[in-house]
Order: structure tokens, then sequence, then C-alpha cells
């Protein structure tokens, strides 16, 4: 196990040297905190875009389902007759120049493992640029949009929002309720009373803590043809090999185990890199993987190559709620 592996092991599970952490904590906290005041305050260089800018975040590091949301957010606003674009920082790429327009068929290496995903899944207008407002300037000056959706950009106080959604994931929570690197916050726990909507992935009803979200697996598809086939297409008890480089590799082996088939699991850092020696398994089996991940191996993917399609479903709780706040959404802004 990984350094990495264990902090996060101990961010959920406990251990009684995080406290000798406390100290960084108190540091983290004032620095957060003070980018947040100063924010409330109007203080700093703040770009507010023309059109409304909706934020899907989360307060804790790591993976809370947010690419499926993004993409469920893209789909449901197009239907109600919004042109939308996105701005991500793009973690991992290394474009020719910032900010970058993605397109399609950007290698991954250009592009970032989700912003590539984005694009190919939906055809969206996406710049990615760790400076989410120059992200925003430009895709503005290329596109004309009703709405801007900033991926992962809740801390990011530079760019103006008017609508924040956090995901959390339902079942680790926000483990020791600590910041950085004494827990996984990003920011204090208090941060949540002061979003618009809390989704909490994995949690079947909605409840206090907020709206229930399920990532619903629809498909399997393969690498090499992009032949798409159903989720019968494995028989229950089917051993296969899975690979998993997201932020709670743990949550995808569990969606395999529910479909009945027995995966021999091989999680990977989330954003990793693949070759094709990396993915090289004994037993002969067919190998399963995140749609994340498979726009990094399309390139050399074997045959038998397969990943999982999954799709965000809010709860209608949600998705009455937030209709009701894109019509109260202002008009574009002179």
């Amino acid at each position: 196990m990984s350094l990495a592996d264990r902090l996060v092991a101990a961010w959920y599970h406990g251990h009684p040297a995080l406290t000798l952490l406390r100290p960084l904590e108190w540091l983290y906290r004032r620095v957060v905190l003070g980018k947040r005041r100063a924010f409330l305050a109007g203080e700093g260089d703040i770009y507010r875009a023309p059109v409304p800018v909706l934020v899907v975040g989360n307060v804790t590091v790591g993976g809370t389902g947010k690419t499926p949301m993004i993409l469920w957010l893209i789909e449901h606003c197009r239907a109600r007759g919004l042109r939308v674009g996105v701005v991500s920082r793009g973690y991992g790429a290394t474009p020719p120049k910032l900010p970058w327009r993605v397109r399609a068929d950007d290698p991954p290496s250009h592009a970032g493992d989700e912003p590539l995903l984005i694009v190919q899944r939906s055809g969206v207008p996406l710049v990615i640029d760790p400076q989410r407002a120059r992200a925003a300037q430009a895709l503005l000056e290329q596109e004309e949009l009703d709405l801007i959706l900033c991926d992962d950009g809740l801390q990011h106080y530079r760019l103006a929002r008017d609508i924040e959604l956090v995901l959390v994931d339902a079942a680790r929570g926000l483990g020791n309720g600590r910041c950085l690197p004494a827990g996984p916050l990003r920011e204090p726990a208090e941060r949540l009373a002061e979003v618009d909507a809390v989704l909490r992935n994995g949690a079947t009803v909605d409840g206090e803590e907020g709206y229930a979200l399920q990532l619903r697996p629809t498909a399997l598809v393969n690498l090499r043809s992009g032949e798409r086939v159903g989720l019968d297409h494995f028989p229950p008890g089917q051993q296969v090999h899975a690979v998993a480089g997201i932020g709670n590799p743990r949550r995808f082996f569990a969606t395999l185990e529910a479909l009945n088939w027995r995966p021999i699991a091989h999680p990977f850092a989330d954003h990793a890199s693949y070759s094709p020696e990396a993915l090289r398994f004994t037993p002969a089996l067919p190998l399963l993987m995140t749609e994340k991940d498979a726009v990094k191996c399309r390139a050399f993917a074997a045959a038998d190559w397969w990943y999982l399609a999954v799709d965000a479903a809010p709860s209608p709780a949600f998705v009455a709620w937030f209709d009701q706040r894109l019509d109260r959404l202002p008009a574009a802004r002179p």
C-alpha cells in the first residue's frame, strides 16, 4: 500500500498519527477560510461571466462522481433549450497552450482524461485552464452560450458563480471531518451549509444531508471496436480483470460485484497513465475498466477490453429543484 493509500485509509478509518498533522491543518484552514472571506467580500480579481455559471465540486479529496453528473447536467440543460459550455482545470493535461479548447480527437495527454471523456461523450464546447476565469473568457469568445458549467471549481474563487452543487460519497461521507492534511476535506464541513445543493452519490433516498444520486451502469463498450452490448454480455459469475484509476476505485469494483461478476481488482492512482505492459494480467480474462480510464487506453486496447458506461440518475426531487433554479437564473449580463 502506497503512502497516499495509507493516508486515505487513516482519514476514513482513523489513526492516532493524524494528530501530528493538526498544526498543518490549522494553517491550511486559515488559508482556505481567508480565501472564502475575501471572495464573499468581493476582494481581489474575481471574474463574473456575462452568462450564469454553475459550479460542480466537492469538499473532499478524491472522486465523488462529478463527471457523470456534469454529463447529466449537459443533457438536461440542452433538453431545456440552453446552450451549454464547460470549463475545467484539466488535471494532468499538458496542452500546447493555455487556455485550450478540447477536441474529441485530442490525445489524452493534451486534454486530460475527464475533459476528453466529456467532449467525446457529449460534444460540448469545453476549455481547460487551471485559471477557470480565463477558460470561461476563452470559451465565450468562441461560443454563444446561455450557461457555463465549471467542473470541480468550488474552491476556485476567481470565478463568480450563480449555483454551487456539491457531490459527496454517501458511503465514505466526510471521513474524520478534518481538513487537509489531517483529513480529506478541502474546506471545513460547514461549507456544505453555504452551497445551493448537496448530492449524495450512492444514496437511495433524499434526506436532510442532501439529494440522492445513483450512478447506474447502462452498457459495456468495447475499447477497440466501439461495440456497445448489454450488461448480460457476461454471464453471472464471470471472472474479469477490473482496472480503476479513479478517486475511489473500490466503488467501481463494488459495481461489478453488484452485476454478479467476479472482478480481480487492479486499483491505480487517480488520473493514472497506462501502458500495455501495466495492463498485462494473468490469467487471460476479459478486462473491464471505467470510461475515464478507457480514453487513455484505446490506442493499445486488446480485443476483449471493455469499459462500463454509467449514467448519473439524480432523484426526482433534485430534478424539480434544479428546474426551478434554472427558471430563476438571471438573463445574460451586459
